[in-house]
Order: structure tokens, then sequence, then C-alpha cells
């Protein structure tokens, strides 16, 4: 009796080890790639589903985003600038089955072309580029590294270039050269300030030469103007004009008359 408790518990034992192997579970993120002796029979989940056990083999893959973090490379630009870049990339497994059957680690495999990639580019890329054209590297890198990886069945979806050390030497240029260009602007724009200025006191010049009176409005105003200052000494402009008048008087005078009146003049006593 003894002996026929003990089979029969062995038999469970070995159906439920049989039923747990059989049974998978995969989340809603994974996929299960089968293999039937050896052979691929394909990707399964997510959800329940069962495998024949001791014959089928099952490998787990993620197809959630993996965030890759490219460390800095040192590289030579077009114009022969070293510079130290790292970037970040984004990929996911598009296709469970090469990811697993194409290549032996996808990560590593991911890892090492992105930087060779990034190294490759640098080279092709000045340093303007570099810096002020980010964009277009980071489409470039990402083109390049997805077609390299689309056999994998890896979907490289972002590349971005994050930092980008420059020698000491060039930094101080690039200031310089900053410095220079503000200096430059800042020349521009008073000198363009001075002509703005010089052309509306000539537009003001042609209104007071239309209307003579506009003159003497204006030497009011300023009279005002200095009134409120308190003041104690005035200074009253004339007009070039006035004297004008006498010296047209002075030319229009016979040369006689002048001298009959300087004659004519009793001597100061």
């Amino acid at each position: 009796m003894l002996d026929t408790l003990i089979l029969v518990g062995g038999i469970l034992v070995f159906v439920f080890v049989i039923l747990s192997s059989a049974v998978k579970i995969a989340q809603e993120y994974e996929r299960g790639v089968i293999f039937r002796l050896g052979r691929l029979v394909g990707a399964k989940g997510p959800g329940l589903f069962f495998i024949v056990p001791f014959v089928d083999r099952m490998v787990r893959v993620d197809l959630r985003v993996v965030t890759l973090d490219i460390p800095a490379q040192e590289a030579i630009t077009r114009d022969n600038v070293t510079v130290k870049v790292n970037a970040v990339a984004y990929f996911r497994v598009v296709d469970p089955c090469d990811a697993i059957v194409q290549i032996e680690d996808f990560r590593r495999a991911t890892f090492q072309i992105a930087q060779t990639s990034l190294r490759s580019v640098l080279g092709q890329s000045t340093l303007d580029e570099l810096l002020i054209h980010r964009e277009q590297i980071n489409q470039k890198l990402q083109k390049i590294i997805d077609e390299q990886t689309e056999p994998w069945g890896i979907k490289v979806s972002i590349v971005e270039v994050k930092d980008v050390e420059l020698p000491d030497t060039m930094k101080r240029a690039m200031a310089k050269q900053a410095e220079a260009e503000r200096e430059k602007r800042a020349k521009i724009i008073h000198a363009e300030g001075e002509f703005d200025a010089a052309q509306k006191l000539q537009d003001a010049a042609s209104v007071i030469a239309k209307e003579p009176a506009a003159i003497q409005l204006r030497y009011l105003q300023t009279l005002t103007e200095i009134a409120v200052e308190k003041n104690s000494t005035i200074i009253f402009p004339l007009p070039i004009e006035f004297f004008r008048v006498f010296a047209s008087m002075y030319e229009k005078a016979p040369t006689g008359d002048i001298q009959a009146a300087v004659e004519t003049e009793p001597p100061a006593k």
C-alpha cells in the first residue's frame, strides 16, 4: 500500500513538472521565440501559450524601447579639429525571430555599430556643422545605424548627439571670434543710428528752410526751457538774417552820404 502511494505521488509530481514546463506566460511587451529540436517554429505571445516539454525551447525577447548610451568618442573632424562627442540612441526589436537567429547578441552589436558610426560621421563633418547643424548629423547617424541593424530585426528610432567637448585653444579662439562679431554688430548699429539722426536733421532743416518763422518758434521754445531752470543769465540768440538786413542797407546807401554823416558827427569830448 505504501509503495503504491509513493508511486502515485511520484507520478503526480512528474505530471506537475511536465505541465509547468509546458505552460508559458509572456508579458504584453514580450515575445517567446520557440525552437523545436533546434528548428525555429516562430514567436508566440503575449499571454498564455503551451510548448512541448523537452522538445521545445523558448527564448524571451523584450520588445520595449532600449536606451543605449554611447560613451564619448574622440574623433578628428573634416577641418582637423579634435573633439569628444557622446550620444544616445533609442532602438527596439521589431522582429524577435531575426533578433535571436541572425545575431548572437543584438544589444552589444547595436552598441558597437553606434560607436563606429558616430566616429565615421564626425570625421565627415566640420566643426561648424557639428555645432550648428546638429539635427542633420542626428538624422544621418540614425539612418546609418538603422540600415545596418535592419537585418537583425532592430529599428533605431532616434539618435541624439548630447555633448561636444572642444579643446581649450579652440574655445579661446571661438570666444575671440564671438567678441569680434559683437563689436562689429555694435559698430554697425551705431553707424546706422548716426545715419538716421543725420537724416532726421536734414529733414528738419528742410522744413525750417521752407518756413522761416519756424526757427523763431524754436528760439522761443528754447527760452522757455531755459527759464524753467531759474538761471540768472539768459542768452537770446539772434538770427543771422537780422544782421543781413543792416548789411544790405549799408550796401545800398550812397558812399557820399556815409562820408557826410561821418564828417558832421561831433567830436567826442
